[in-house]
């Protein structure tokens, strides 16, 4: 699918979910997003920030094990690599996002060794949650168009400052909470309408609504809404929403009706959650997943 057309940008955090018995999980929504694109044939860069670690070591050869590029993994030289460390209380996982870690302090000028055009950037907002907005800027200037998958992770946002982020975004994904998050004033069945002029989004909104499915709400006042489809053999729904922006931003780089990508967004992300996790290294099962509409 890729053909010679310049990658996509992917920018945010990679990182490492720890558990208490010391087991690693890399992820990191951007990641997970970059990995996904890759694995689907659609050109992508990742950019973000590793530490110079063992961490980040690892980072970088999963990554060439499965023929990613590495061109814009920045390499920190005093910060160490991403971790959300994961504790059980009562039973039930808890997250701390630790704070000041190398996706957080990417330098501006990383952007120039990047390619100087791009159909698209993807980002987030926790890797903008205490710098890189110099480096954004750049990023954006090199992007013909914008998706901004918001992934809210608290403590680390602001609602003024999400508005402000997601503004002037051709598509924007949001799930039901982060909707009511950000537009707490408006009834729920107005929301997507609000939230679309509120931040000025070029072209669709999309809202997430886990088992019952998603929507997508255009600037022209459409909506197309579709249920989950049933998932064969869950495992966790690790990934899910990652899973589904992957193929919205295959759907808006290939021109799709937005009725096929609601579709094909949610049997991905349906597929994923078969999987232990939000990404693997087995081709066969991109291949698969998408056999119905992927050229081979």
């Amino acid at each position: 699918m890729s053909g010679t057309q310049a990658p996509s940008l992917i920018f945010g955090e990679a990182l490492f979910d720890v558990f208490p018995d010391g087991t690693r999980v890399l992820g990191g929504a951007p990641f997970n997003v970059a990995w996904n694109l890759h694995q689907l044939g659609q050109a992508a860069c990742f950019v973000g920030g590793v530490g110079n670690d063992r961490a980040g070591q690892e980072i970088r050869q999963r990554m060439a094990a499965i023929g990613m590029d590495d061109q814009g993994l920045y390499r920190h030289p005093s910060t160490a690599t991403g971790q959300v460390r994961v504790e059980l209380q009562d039973g039930e996982p808890a997250y701390t996002i630790v704070p000041d870690q190398a996706y957080d302090a990417v330098p501006a000028d990383w952007a120039e060794q990047l390619p100087d055009t791009s159909p698209i950037l993807y980002h987030g907002t926790l890797a903008l949650r205490s710098g890189n907005r110099d480096l954004l800027e750049r990023l954006q200037a090199r992007a013909q168009s914008r998706f901004v998958d918001a992934n809210l992770r608290a403590p680390w946002y602001e609602t003024d400052d999400v508005l402000a982020l997601i503004r002037g975004a051709d598509v924007v994904k949001l799930n039901t909470d982060e909707a009511a998050i950000l537009a707490p004033d408006a009834a729920a069945e107005d929301r997507p309408f609000v939230l679309l002029e509120r931040a000025s989004i070029r072209s669709a909104l999309i809202l997430t609504h886990g088992a019952d499915g998603a929507a997508i709400h255009t600037v022209d006042g459409e909506s197309r809404q579709a249920p989950a489809p049933a998932v064969e053999g869950f495992r966790d729904a690790v990934g899910a929403g990652d899973a589904f922006a992957s193929v919205a931003i295959i759907g808006q780089l290939n021109g799709w009706a937005w009725d096929t990508t609601l579709e094909r967004a949610l049997d991905f992300a349906a597929t994923v959650c078969s999987l232990q996790g939000a990404t693997t290294a087995d081709t066969g099962f991109y291949q698969h997943a998408t056999r119905d509409w992927l050229p081979a």
